[in-house]
């Protein structure tokens, strides 16, 4: 049984295993770029070195092609469990060769055990692989430039992607188990881990912990090079793309308000300056222009990773429950 799956298999691990050298080959070039830039405008640099401006080099030359990478290697467990799990069983029950196996010594558990053995561990294999080396390739980037949190990066290095890679396979080979017709299992496969990656994100990874509060005044935020924008309309300031060294800004726009926690309006700011003071930075630190921003913190990355993992192999396993359940029922 376990060699006939394999041989059903086949078509499907040479696709995989080329698709993991093609990646390790532009993976390999692309890991070694990024630590030449990096060498050459961080670690090697003697006099002269800004900090920020290498920052936004090293982000401006890699940032969308990590961003892309990011989205593929999402994107591939969602292919894996359509065209790979999803087919596995409607395959046979189509076509009525599950009926020669279960005819012989084999039963319908041990034929569904060794089904998710070879195609699950195929599946977490390939996009374990795709996952290490995309990690490594982008490491100094993700080290110096620190957006670890994204969604196109967070899902996209180290623990989670194995979590995707197991619950994929399993949604279509279960879905497929219920629906029992290929083309409909494929489309409710790739809805629902879409659907599931979206959740997870949104809903899910920002409130896994009461995010940390932090006040910062204008002028600190300003003399650190945190902001990317400040303004002020008619319903006052505010403060948009704050961010923290490592951690995650769940603040998108934070109101500016003074240092009464009266909101600063356009007036207000427009007075000030025509008192004297010139610059309007001069003028917000007068009034003790603050901001309050809710993040987590850096230190909670490797937490998250664990926790999001630990989710998708729980969902997993009640999948894997579902299908050993359905399979000695209703397959005739």
């Amino acid at each position: 049984m376990i060699w006939l799956t394999l041989r059903q298999f086949r078509i499907q691990s040479l696709i995989g295993a080329a698709a993991i050298a093609a990646t390790a080959i532009y993976l390999a070039v692309l890991g070694t770029t990024i630590r030449t830039v990096y060498d050459r405008n961080v670690t090697d640099c003697t006099s002269a070195c800004d900090e920020g401006a290498a920052r936004q080099l090293i982000a401006d030359q890699f940032g969308l092609t990590l961003m892309l990478l990011g989205g593929f290697l999402i994107a591939v467990p969602a292919l894996i469990g359509a065209f790979w799990g999803a087919p596995m069983i409607t395959r046979e029950l189509e076509t009525g060769t599950h009926r020669l196996v279960w005819n012989q010594s084999v039963t319908r558990r041990r034929w569904l055990t060794i089904k998710l053995a070879v195609g699950g561990g195929a599946s977490v294999i390939t996009v374990g692989a795709l996952s290490l080396m995309l990690t490594w390739a982008a490491h100094p980037y993700d080290t110096f430039v620190d957006d670890r949190f994204t969604p196109l990066t967070f899902a996209a290095r180290n623990l989670a992607p194995l979590g995707y890679a197991a619950l994929a396979f399993v949604v279509g080979l279960t879905v497929g188990l219920l629906t029992r017709r290929t083309l409909a299992a494929m489309a409710i496969t790739l809805v629902a881990l879409i659907a599931f990656q979206v959740l997870m994100a949104n809903m899910v990874r920002p409130n896994m912990f009461e995010p940390e509060t932090d006040t910062v005044t204008v002028a600190e935020a300003r003399e650190a090079g945190r902001i990317d924008m400040l303004g002020f309309g008619p319903d006052g300031g505010t403060v948009q793309g704050y961010t923290v060294p490592g951690a995650w800004v769940l603040t998108d726009a934070a109101e500016v308000v003074d240092g009464e926690g009266n909101t600063i309006s356009h007036e207000q700011l427009s007075a000030c300056e025509s008192d004297g003071t010139t610059m309007p930075d001069e003028c917000l630190t007068s009034m003790g222009a603050q901001f309050t921003i809710e993040y987590q913190p850096g230190d909670r990355y490797w937490t998250f990773q664990w926790i999001e993992l630990g989710l998708a192999l729980a969902l997993t396993a009640i999948l894997i429950g579902v299908a050993f359940w359905k399979i000695p029922r209703g397959l005739n």
